[in-house]
C-alpha cells in the first residue's frame, strides 16, 4: 500500500511540474529536463530532456544552458557537436557557472572542438578559480608544471596544486606527489610523494594522467552534482 501511495504521489508531482512547465516556469522546465535526462519518475529520454532544457535556457536558466552543452558534447539525444556544446557552455559561463568555465578551459587546453589555445584555457581556468573550482586550480598547476602557454614554473605549479589539494582534488594530490617524486621545485622526497599518491588514491583517483580529457565521466560527475543541488 505504501509503495502504491508513493507512486501516486510521484505521478501527482510530475503532473503538477508539467503544468507549471507548460505555463512557462523556467525552474519547472529545467526540473522536467533533469527527470527525463536521469529517468527519474519518467522513462529516460534525452530528446525530451533537451526540449525542456531549451525552453528553460531560452529564459536564461543557467543550469539548463550547462546541461545542453553536456548533451552536445557527449552526443546524447543529439549528434555530437562540440561547436554547439561550446556555445551553450559559454552562455552558462557568462552567468558565472564555474563548471562551464572549467570545461571551456579544458576544451581549449586540449584543442577539443576548438583550436588549441593555452591563453584561452588559462583565462577560463582563472575565471573558475575565482569561484573556487578545484579542477581549474589543478589544471592551472598543470600548465605551469609543463610550461603550457606560460613559462615553466614549478613553484607556481606547486602553489596551484596545493590550492586545489586543499579543496580535496585527487588530481592535485597526485600532481604534488609527482613534484616530490621528481624533485621539481621541491626537494626530492619519496616518502612525501608516496603520501600524496596515497591521498589521491583515497580520494578515488583512477586515471594515471595528470590532466584528464574532457570525457563522459568528468561531465557526468558535474551533472550528477547539479541534480543533487537542484540547480
Amino acid at each position: 500500500m505504501r509503495n502504491k501511495n508513493k507512486k501516486q504521489t510521484e505521478k501527482f508531482q510530475i503532473a503538477d511540474l508539467r503544468r507549471k512547465a507548460d505555463q512557462g516556469a523556467a525552474n519547472a522546465q529545467y526540473s522536467l529536463g533533469v527527470m527525463y535526462g536521469a529517468g527519474q519518475g519518467v522513462p529516460k529520454d534525452y530528446t525530451m530532456a533537451r526540449q525542456w532544457w531549451e525552453k528553460a535556457a531560452a529564459q536564461g536558466k543557467m543550469g539548463a544552458q550547462y546541461n545542453l552543452g553536456f548533451l552536445y558534447a557527449l552526443g546524447q539525444g543529439v549528434p555530437q557537436d562540440y561547436a554547439m556544446a561550446r556555445q551553450w557552455y559559454e552562455k552558462a559561463a557568462a552567468q558565472g557557472d564555474a563548471d562551464a568555465q572549467t570545461i571551456l578551459g579544458v576544451m581549449y587546453h586540449l584543442g577539443q572542438g576548438v583550436p588549441l589555445d593555452y591563453a584561452q584555457a588559462r583565462q577560463w581556468y582563472e575565471k573558475a578559480d575565482a569561484r573556487g573550482d578545484a579542477r581549474a586550480q589543478s589544471n592551472l598547476g598543470v600548465m605551469y608544471h609543463l610550461g603550457q602557454g606560460v613559462p615553466q614554473d614549478y613553484a607556481q605549479a606547486r602553489q596551484w596544486f596545493m590550492k586545489a589539494d586543499a579543496r580535496g582534488d585527487a588530481e592535485a594530490a597526485n600532481s604534488l606527489g609527482v613534484l616530490h617524486q621528481e624533485g621539481h621545485g621541491v626537494p626530492q622526497y619519496t616518502a612525501k610523494a608516496n603520501r600524496c599518491f596515497q591521498k589521491a588514491a583515497e580520494r578515488g583517483r583512477i586515471s594515471q594522467r595528470i590532466l584528464r580529457s574532457l570525457n563522459e565521466n568528468t561531465m557526468a560527475r558535474s551533472s550528477a552534482s547539479r541534480r543533487r543541488q537542484g540547480e
